[in-house]
Parts: structure tokens; C-alpha cells; sequence
């Protein structure tokens, strides 16, 4: 139903319990290896280069905006994007040099940090709330937790904790909902065999009504698994050598997801034959996707941001699945040079 299953490769995610596949000889390999991407010439433009989490759809729009206006040349930045996928590991780009900076999220991070000794930085976060939730059928809606209890759950195997953690903050004790595995396809959704799914709250509500039905859900965010997505991370050395581009960076992003937020329906049609093209989805649907997200990003305090109190909130959330970090791991200061 899906053409491009969202995030299939979350299967990586610490939330599962183990870190990133192979990093502690990785990270022996690469040493302290400079990532820096710049190449400042004649110092009239230095190219830059980001790892997305992705594929091209509507979870990058802001970062195609500022592409496509300008706004990384009018900070004196060339803009390598590099597109993510099934195969692609951000975290893993980081540490190769490829890229100075990825979006990434913050359990396969700070679990990469703590376990793997891995020397990243958290600098800022799109997603204020994740978009994980919990999909169902409005003719059989899941509204809450408590609505879980006897009913069947379809969770993909890097979830699990998660909705355990969810369930437990809840009040729900997890052997009173029959979990079963979940593989990033809502058509058992959609045919009444399972009572509801683990999926992006973002984009499987369109491909749902799609099929001819109406779906409901609410976010594991709400529910008190308060974890960013999409966060910012780049190395310590990259933080270190490479501050000024990286405050430049995410000041044109966040030009262009301010842009994109006033008026949703405007973009995603102007990138069908460019960025768009070839992902199997349509235009309706990254319409869907865009406005969305909205919600979920923005903050008083602007794209990026992270308030003490969501950086709290998400630890927390963390520990209550034993990934363990700490306040040292999220830097706030590049955001106040933005």
C-alpha cells in the first residue's frame, strides 16, 4: 500500500536495546578524523553538508525551501544534501567524515553516546514532539492508552519499549495488550485484524483513507514518551571546527521551514518533477504529511529549539527504556546565535 514503508531502518534504533551496528570498531577507525565539509576557496562560498534521516518527502520541505530561495547563499553556504533511506545510517556519517551534521533521533544517539562512546553532540531538534503514535480506525478508535487494554497492537520490533514505556507511565500494565509484530504495512489495520498500529501519525493516516477508511490516532508523545525526533546532532570536533557554519546552517533552515509554515499547500507541488520525483508517493500526500508536522515543530522559542524542559522531558523518557543520558549531551548555545 505503502510505496516506501516509513523508516523501515528504525529496526537500527537503540530504543531496541542494542546501539548501532559495528560502532565501537567503527569509531576506532575513524578516531577523531576531522568531519568538517567546508570548502571556503576564496571565502565567498563554503559548501556544507547535511545527512537527512530520509527519503525526500515532506519531513524535509524546510530544508528544500531554503535551497530552492536562497537562503543557504545568502549565508555564503553551499548546500550538500544528502538524501537518507533504508541503507543509510546518519549516525554513521557523521563519524566517516562524510557529513559535519545529520538529523537523526535521540534514543539511537544518546544510546550510541552512553554505551558506544560515540562523541556526538544534540544541537538542535525539528520534531519538538515525535510523530510515532498510535493508529486507529475511527469506526474502532484507540483514543488513549486505557483504550489499549485487550485490544491488538501491531508494534515494528523498534518500538517496543517504547510502547511498553508508554503503557507503564499509563497506569496499563503491557500483558493486558496483546502486542504483536508490525511491519510498517497498515493493511491488517485496514482489514479489522489487528485493533491498531505503530506507525508516523504524520503520513499512515492518508495512506489509510486512501484504502477507503478513516483513521484516528494519538502520539506515544502525549502519553508520556516525550522524545524529539529529528534531531540535530553533529560531532564534537565538527562543533569545535566548523560552530560558524553550523549556526548559519540552521539559521537559512529555519528561514525555510518558517516559509513553508505559512502557507502548507504552497511548496510541495513545485517539487513533483525535482525533489519529489521517483519516491512512489503522490503530491496529495506530502500535502497531508506538511500540515501534519506543523504542529508537531513548531515552538515559541523557534525551529530547533530545545527548552530545558523538553530536554528534560526527554530524558526522562529515555531512562524509563534504561537508555541513560545526560544534560552535557544536548548543547543550546549554537541556538541562541541563530
Amino acid at each position: 500500500m505503502n510505496p516506501i514503508s516509513r523508516r523501515q531502518m528504525l529496526i537500527r534504533a537503540s530504543v531496541a536495546g542494542v546501539g548501532l551496528a559495528g560502532l565501537p570498531a567503527f569509531l576506532a577507525a575513524c578516531g577523531d578524523e576531522d568531519s568538517s565539509s567546508s570548502d571556503s576557496g576564496s571565502g565567498e562560498t563554503s559548501k556544507f553538508t547535511m545527512q537527512a534521516a530520509w527519503v525526500n518527502d515532506a519531513e524535509f520541505m524546510g530544508y528544500f525551501i531554503a535551497m530552492t530561495n536562497g537562503y543557504y547563499a545568502k549565508e555564503g553556504m553551499e548546500l550538500n544534501y544528502l538524501s537518507g533511506g533504508p541503507d543509510v545510517i546518519p549516525e554513521s556519517s557523521l563519524l566517516s567524515g562524510v557529513s559535519p551534521l545529520a538529523l537523526t533521533t535521540p534514543d539511537s544517539t544518546i544510546n550510541a553516546i552512553v554505551n558506544d562512546g560515540a562523541p556526538f553532540v544534540i544541537v538542535g531538534a525539528q520534531y519538538q514532539k515525535n510523530p510515532i503514535g498510535v493508529i486507529s480506525l475511527k469506526k474502532n478508535p484507540i483514543n488513549s492508552p486505557a483504550d489499549l487494554v485487550g485490544k491488538t497492537l501491531a508494534v515494528p520490533a523498534s518500538n517496543i519499549l517504547s510502547v511498553e514505556a508508554m503503557l507503564k507511565l499509563s497506569g496499563i500494565d503491557k500483558d493486558d495488550v496483546n502486542i504483536v509484530p508490525y511491519a510498517y504495512d497498515p493493511t491488517p489495520l485496514v482489514k479489522g485484524e489487528i485493533d491498531a498500529s505503530i506507525d508516523f501519525a504524520t503520513n499512515v493516516p492518508y495512506t489509510i483513507e486512501q484504502a477507503g477508511e478513516e483513521a484516528t490516532s494519538f502520539l506515544l508523545y502525549d502519553f508520556g514518551f516525550t522524545i524529539f525526533n529529528d534531531t540535530v546532532v553533529v560531532t564534537k570536533d565538527a562543533l569545535k571546527n566548523n560552530r560558524a557554519e553550523i549556526v548559519k546552517f540552521m539559521r537559512a533552515s529555519r528561514l525555510g521551514w518558517e516559509e513553508n509554515f505559512k502557507d502548507t499547500t504552497k511548496y510541495p507541488p513545485e517539487f513533483a518533477e525535482t525533489y519529489f520525483k521517483g519516491t512512489g508517493r503522490t503530491i496529495e500526500n506530502e500535502l497531508f504529511f506538511n500540515a501534519a508536522q506543523q504542529p508537531l515543530m513548531e515552538t515559541a522559542g523557534g525551529i530547533f529549539s530545545m527548552s530545558e524542559e523538553s530536554i528534560e522531558a526527554n530524558l526522562a523518557a529515555l531512562a524509563e527504556i534504561g537508555i541513560k543520558g545526560s544534560r552535557d549531551m544536548f548543547d543550546t548555545t549554537l541556538l541562541e546565535e541563530i
